[in-house]
C-alpha cells in the first residue's frame, strides 16, 4: 500500500533538530528532552556546532555531517534563516521539515514576503514542509516528539497506544485540549498543530488521519479551511471508515473572526455553511475545549450500540424531568415506554414512582437492589430505546455498579451513569463499559451530540447523493435575464409561472389578454438584478389600459435607475395565489463550493431569516428535511385549518434546482428563485422570479 506523503512528517524513522540546545526549557532543547525521556527508538541527530553532546546524544556540527539523511528535520531557527536551511535540506535528501519560527504571514508585509519566498522554494521540491509558526508534532504511539510543547512535562504520559488524534490550527489549543483529555484518561495517537499552513494545510493532515489505521477518532480546532473539497473528501473518508470526527470552528462572531484573521492571517468562513457541511458529513461540532475532551473520552464507547432515543433512570422525579428537558432540547427523544415494559418496571417501583420514561425507581430501590438488574435488562433489550442514562448519587451508584456492569457485559447497548456524588466504583464502571459523568450539564453537553452522531452513522444519505454522477454541463442561452433563467430551470423540473415577453406597450396589452387578467408586469433586463428597487414591477394589472400605462412607467423608471442597462422589454406573468412562498438560493461558498439556502420567501426573507442550509447536491429527501427545519413549515401542513401545500412538488423543485445549479458548474456564482410559490396539494409549485449572477 502506498504511504501518504505526510508519513515522514508524522511517523518519522529518524529525526534531526537544527538549532539543538542542551537546555530543556528552550525550543531547540525541548523536543530532544521529550525524545530521550519518552523513549523514541529511531535515530536522533542534534545539530549545533556549539556543542559536542546534548541529552547524552552526539551533537553534529551541521546537516551535511550526518551519516545519513534523516526522514524529518526540525528547524529551531529564526525566520530569516529558514529558507536557506530548507535549500540545504533539499540538497541533503531530507523528506520532511518542521518550521517552528514565527514572523511569517502573521507578522505583516515583511513576514508575508518571507513566507512567499519559502512557499515558492518548497513548490520546486518534493519535501513536505510544516508550519511556519508551528509548535510541532508528537506521534504518541512511537514517541516521535518534534514539538516544544511543555504540556508533555505536566500531563501524565500514556502507557500504551492511543487511537485518538488531535489536529488544530493553534498550538496553544492543541496543548490545552490534550491536557484536559489526558486527565480523563484519553490515549492519543497524534498531536498535530498546523501553524501558518504555508505548504501543508489542515485538509491534508485530516486526509492522513482518515487513512491512518492508528486513528479511530479525530478531534480538531479550525479557524479557516483553505481547501474545502479536500477537507470534505477527507471527512467523507472518516465516515466511510466509521471513524468519529469532532471539530471546533472558531470565528462565530465578527469579533471572533477578527481575532482569527490577526492570529493566522485567515478569514473565517460563514458559520451557517460550516454547520451545514459538518452535519452532512456527520462531524460533531464542539463548542469548547472541555466538551471536546469529554467527547474524545466518550468515543471510547462508540462500539456500543446507541442512538437518539434515550431511557432515563433516576431515583428522583425532579432529576428525571430536568434530564428529559435537557436531552429533548438538544434534539434527542425520550420516548414513552410501551405498556408491557411499564408493567414490568412497576413490579419493583412504588405507585408514586414514574415508569413511563423518565423512570423514577425512587429510594425504594435500596430495599430491593436486585431489581436494578431486572429493570436494566428489560431496557437493554427493548426496541423502543437506543441508550440508557442512569442518574444516582455516589453511594447509590456503588450499590448498582455490579448490576450495571453485568448488564453492559451481556448487552451491547450503551449505558451511561451520572454521579454527582463521589462513587467509589467509577473506575469499575468505566472498565465495565459504562462511562461515568460527574455533572449533569457536562453529561448532556457530551452525550447529546454523541448520540446524534450514533444515529447518523447508521446511514448517511448525503454521501450517497454526492457519489452519484454529476449533471452534464449545461449553459444558459444568451444573456441570463429572468425569462431565460426560468426557461433553463424548467428543463430541470422547476416549473415557471405562465409568462411571455413584450417589447412595446401594445404588445404587452395583447400578451396580458392572452394570459388572462390580472397580471404582473416587470422590466426584463439581465443588468437589473433588483427590479423592485428600480421601480420595475407593477402588480395586479386588471385591464389593457393599466398594462400600457404600467409598461411606459416601468421602462422610464428602469432607464432612470440604470441608464446603461440593456432593457429587453417587459415580462408579463399571470397573477398566481398559493399557500406559501419560498426562496431557493444557491451561492458559491469559498470553502465548500455551491451551497443551497431554502427559506421563507418573498420580501420577508431577510427580516425573519427563517432558512435552512445545505452543501449541494440535494435530493428530494434532503429537501424535505430542509423544509421541515423551517419555522414557517406549518404553513404548508394545514396550520389552523389552512389547506395542505404541495410539499412533494416543492421537494421535487428543490432537487431539480440543485441539479440545475450544479450543471452550470463554474458559469454562475449565484442562482436564485424568489419566490417559489407553493400551491395547494396536487397543484404543484411555480417559480415567480429567478436570477443568475455569472462568475
Amino acid at each position: 500500500m502506498t504511504l501518504h506523503r505526510l508519513e515522514p512528517l508524522l511517523n518519522p524513522a529518524s529525526i534531526a533538530v537544527v538549532g539543538a540546545s542542551g537546555n530543556a526549557a528552550r525550543i531547540g532543547g525541548m523536543p530532544l528532552a521529550h525524545l530521550t525521556t519518552f523513549g523514541y527508538r529511531g535515530a536522533i541527530y542534534p545539530i549545533n556546532p556549539k556543542y559536542e553532546e546534548v541529552f547524552g546524544l552526539r551533537c553534529w556540527p551541521d546537516l551535511e555531517a550526518l551519516p545519513a539523511a534523516p526522514d524529518l528535520v526540525v528547524l529551531a531557527l529564526a525566520a530569516a534563516e529558514v529558507t536557506p536551511m530548507l535549500k540545504r535540506c533539499q540538497a541533503r535528501g531530507v523528506r520532511a521539515v518542521i518550521v517552528y519560527a514565527a514572523g511569517f504571514a502573521e507578522a505583516g508585509d515583511a513576514g508575508a514576503a518571507l513566507q512567499a519566498e519559502l512557499e515558492a522554494f518548497v513548490a520546486t521540491t518534493d519535501m513536505v514542509v510544516a508550519g511556519p509558526n508551528a509548535m510541532g508534532f508528537a506521534n504518541l504511539n512511537t514517541q516521535a516528539h518534534t514539538n516544544f510543547a511543555s504540556v508533555f512535562n505536566t500531563a501524565p504520559m500514556q502507557q500504551g497506544p492511543g487511537r485518538v488524534s488531535l489536529l488544530t490550527q493553534s498550538g496553544n489549543v492543541c496543548a490545552a485540549v490534550y491536557a484536559i483529555a489526558r486527565r480523563l484518561g484519553v490515549d492519543f495517537s497524534h498531536f498535530i498543530n498546523t501553524g501558518n499552513e504555508a505548504c501543508v494545510d489542515f485538509a491534508q493532515y485530516l486526509e492522513y488521519l482518515a487513512q491512518d489505521d492508528a486513528t479511530e477518532v479525530g478531534i480538531g480546532y479550525i479557524e479557516e479551511l483553505r481547501d474545502g473539497p479536500r477537507f470534505m473528501e477527507a471527512a467523507a473518508e472518516f465516515v466511510r471508515r466509521d471513524k468519529l470526527l469532532i471539530l471546533y470552528k472558531a470565528g462565530e462572531t465578527e469579533k471572533g473572526s477578527e481575532a482569527v484573521r490577526s492570529h493566522t492571517s485567515a478569514l473565517a468562513g460563514d458559520q451557517q455553511i460550516y454547520q451545514a457541511a459538518f452535519r452532512q458529513l456527520n462531524i460533531i461540532q464542539s463548542h469548547d475545549f472541555a466538551q471536546m475532551a469529554q467527547l474524545a473520552h466518550l468515543a471510547g464507547y462508540r462500539h456500543r450500540s446507541a442512538g437518539k432515543r434515550v431511557a432515563i433512570i433516576t431515583i428522583s422525579g425532579a432529576l428525571g424531568a430536568i434530564l428529559a428537558d435537557k436531552f429533548i432540547g438538544q434534539g434527542l427523544d425520550v420516548p414513552t415506554l410501551s405498556q408491557p415494559l411499564q408493567d414490568q418496571l412497576r413490579a419493583g417501583i412504588p405507585d408514586y414512582g414514574m415508569v413511563s420514561n423518565p423512570v423514577d425507581v425512587t429510594g425504594n430501590v435500596v430495599n430491593d437492589p436486585g431489581f436494578v438488574r431486572t429493570a436494566m435488562e428489560a431496557l437493554a433489550v427493548s426496541d423502543a430505546i437506543d441508550a440508557i442514562v442512569v442518574y444516582a448519587p455516589g453511594y447509590m451508584l456503588d450499590r448498582m455498579a455490579d448490576d450495571l456492569c453485568a448488564v453492559a457485559e451481556k448487552h451491547p447497548r450503551l449505558i451511561v451513569a451520572i454521579d454527582t456524588g463521589a462513587a467509589k466504583t467509577r473506575d469499575q464502571l468505566r472498565a465495565g463499559g459504562v462511562p461515568v459523568f460527574e455533572d449533569i450539564g457536562v453529561a448532556v453537553s457530551a452525550l447529546s451530540p454523541f448520540l446524534l452522531w450514533q444515529e447518523r452513522r447508521k446511514h448517511n444519505p448525503w454521501l450517497q447523493v454526492r457519489s452519484q454522477p454529476a449533471p452534464a454541463r449545461a449553459a444558459l442561452a444568451g444573456r441570463a435575464d429572468e425569462h431565460s433563467t426560468k426557461r433553463y430551470l424548467a428543463e430541470f423540473g422547476v416549473q415557471p409561472v405562465d409568462e411571455a415577453v413584450a417589447r412595446t406597450a401594445d404588445e404587452a396589452a395583447a400578451v396580458a389578454g392572452r394570459l388572462g387578467f390580472p397580471v404582473v408586469l416587470k422590466v426584463l433586463s439581465a443588468d437589473i438584478a433588483h427590479k423592485t428597487e428600480a421601480g420595475g414591477v407593477r402588480l395586479r394589472l386588471g385591464n389593457a389600459q393599466e398594462v400600457r400605462k404600467a409598461f411606459d412607467e416601468v421602462m422610464a423608471s428602469a432607464r432612470a435607475y440604470a441608464p446603461t442597462a440593456q432593457i429587453d422589454g417587459a415580462l408579463l406573468q399571470k397573477m398566481e395565489a398559493g399557500q406559501a412562498e419560498l426562496i431557493l438560493g444557491a451561492t458559491r461558498d469559498p470553502v465548500f463550493g455551491m451551497t443551497l439556502t431554502v427559506g421563507l420567501g418573498g420580501v420577508l426573507t431577510e427580516l425573519y431569516k427563517d432558512v435552512s442550509h445545505r452543501v449541494l447536491p440535494v435530493d428530494e429527501a434532503m429537501a424535505r428535511d430542509m423544509l421541515g427545519e423551517l419555522k414557517a413549515f406549518p404553513l404548508l401542513t394545514g396550520y389552523r385549518g389552512r389547506p395542505l401545500g404541495d410539499v412533494e412538488a416543492a421537494c421535487r423543485a428543490i432537487a431539480g434546482f440543485s441539479r440545475a445549479v450544479l450543471a452550470l458548474q463554474e458559469q454562475a456564482d449565484e442562482v436564485e428563485v424568489n419566490p417559489l410559490l407553493v400551491k395547494e396539494q396536487g397543484q404543484g409549485v411555480r417559480a415567480l422570479d429567478a436570477l443568475v449572477l455569472a462568475s
